[in-house]
């Protein structure tokens, strides 16, 4: 997984209008620029804002990516639940899940 590459994407994404009006243009092409694997792709273009929870994205980052796709805030939290329950624990970052 590319979790830096993928926190970078939308973080351009959140803070850089050009880089938002190459990803309106063709969403694929700007993001493959990115090298992501196909499940992070995926989860950028749906936009799967759990599974991009899960996969580990900060919650700063991925709340206003989630808000540049159109969620507001209850939708954006019912998402990372809803993520969890259907992709499982987090599996990267400051978010990952341990077993105990």
């Amino acid at each position: 997984m590319s979790l830096y590459s993928l926190q970078k994407l939308l973080y351009q994404l959140n803070r850089d209008p050009d880089s938002r009006a190459r990803f309106k243009q063709d969403p694929a092409a700007h993001a493959r620029a990115f090298e992501l694997t196909d499940e992070e792709m995926k989860a950028v273009l749906d936009p799967d804002i759990g599974l991009l929870y899960v996969l580990g994205v900060n919650g700063q980052i991925l709340m206003h990516y989630a808000a540049l796709r159109g969620l507001e805030w209850s939708a954006y939290i019912e998402a990372m639940r809803e993520g969890v329950r259907r992709h499982g624990p987090v599996r990267a970052g400051i978010y990952a899940m341990v077993e105990e």
